[in-house]
């Protein structure tokens, strides 16, 4: 929509400027002009077309601009447009003189190319000067500042924003992962993620309900204890769902998308974007046990099969055990035979040592 917009204006404006400067065009040239009706519409045509072209020119800029500011640390990004600043307040001055002088009509034109002229050459020279020298500046200002530093001699990678769907935020491991400092940088939550929360928390099904609950009450403590540090994105996007709604978030932010939904970590992919499936964090992150490990395991339930036992390991990785049916409630010597993984989970299969 912003894009779309920045092409109007830019035609409208080459329009305008290509119409209304006929008018300008000196007297003995307009005494010549047999159509002048004419000649405006082929001057607002070619003005409107120059519009159209920096105005794609400028959405390029834009669109760069947008995704180096996204990236740049925060001290980088204040001593740089301090240094635009500067180089614009000189440019300024230097400029104030000459828009003094009496210059003839003829060449009056010369005033506003030299503004344009001076602002570009001084706004990028200062720009350019904060870019060199900003570790510099951010030595005399914040000497503390090293992470900046580290950044700007690109030994360390600018963070990342952590954007949160629905489901993490049920789930609440993330709160965990942020406080341990798994996860660095700016945590945001959309708009839309708190909306879908809320309808949960006000639902008549009473699982929906406790489930909704439970994530509005997560944002409030991450809120209380890490403060500006949790964002909510107010901006609208369009989309069928919660979930379109959070990959084109993720795209404009090139932020990394923590999830356990499997399907939606899966888009995400094909999209080249960046997901986290804390479900598969942790499968991966679970200990591993061999064909032929020795375990004591509680033997919990019945299993589906004749004979079979069930258990589960600390880290509540299901254990099938065979011959165990008879060991429900018992603790016993086990041995691991094989293990199936998927990504919704791991399970073991084992025999019991000494069947009964």
């Amino acid at each position: 929509m912003v894009d779309a917009l920045i092409l109007i204006l830019f035609l409208i404006s080459g329009a305008a400027s290509g119409w209304l400067g006929v008018d300008l065009l000196p007297e003995r040239l307009l005494v010549q002009v047999t159509n002048l009706e004419g000649l405006r519409w082929v001057l607002g045509g070619f003005g409107a077309l120059f519009g159209l072209v920096a105005g794609l020119l400028f959405q390029q800029l834009r669109q760069k601009l947008m995704r180096q500011v996204r990236t740049m640390p925060t001290d980088l990004l204040i001593s740089r447009a301090v240094g635009l600043i500067l180089g614009l307040l000189v440019a300024n001055l230097l400029l104030a003189p000459i828009l003094l002088l009496p210059l003839p009509w003829e060449v009056g034109f010369v005033k506003p190319l030299a503004a344009v002229l001076s602002n570009v050459f001084f706004g990028v020279s200062g720009y350019n000067l904060a870019e060199v020298h900003g570790r510099t500046l951010l030595r005399l200002f914040i000497p503390s500042s090293n992470e900046a530093l580290l950044v700007a001699d690109g030994v360390l990678q600018p963070a990342s924003p952590k954007i949160l769907d629905t489901s993490v935020i049920i789930d609440g491991r993330v709160q965990w992962l942020v406080e341990c400092g798994l996860l660095e940088g700016q945590v945001i939550v959309a708009q839309c993620v708190i909306d879908e929360l809320q309808q949960l928390a006000d639902s008549g099904n009473a699982e929906k309900r406790g489930k909704g609950r439970r994530g509005l009450k997560l944002l409030t403590e991450m809120r209380q204890q890490y403060g500006r540090r949790l964002v909510v994105n107010n901006t609208r996007y369009e989309g069928a769902g919660v979930d379109d709604k959070l990959l084109k978030l993720a795209a404009d932010t090139n932020g990394l998308l923590l999830t356990t939904d499997y399907n939606l970590a899966q888009v995400a992919q094909v999209q080249n974007l960046r997901p986290l499936n804390l479900s598969e964090l942790v499968v991966r992150l679970r200990p591993e046990v061999q064909p032929g490990d020795l375990l004591q395991l509680k033997i919990i339930r019945e299993g589906k099969e004749a004979e079979q036992g069930v258990g589960y390991l600390e880290d509540g990785t299901m254990v099938v055990v065979e011959g165990a049916r008879s060991s429900i409630g018992e603790r016993r010597e086990v041995t691991v035979t094989g293990a199936l993984q998927t990504p919704a989970g791991r399970m073991v299969f084992a025999r019991a040592s000494d069947p009964r």
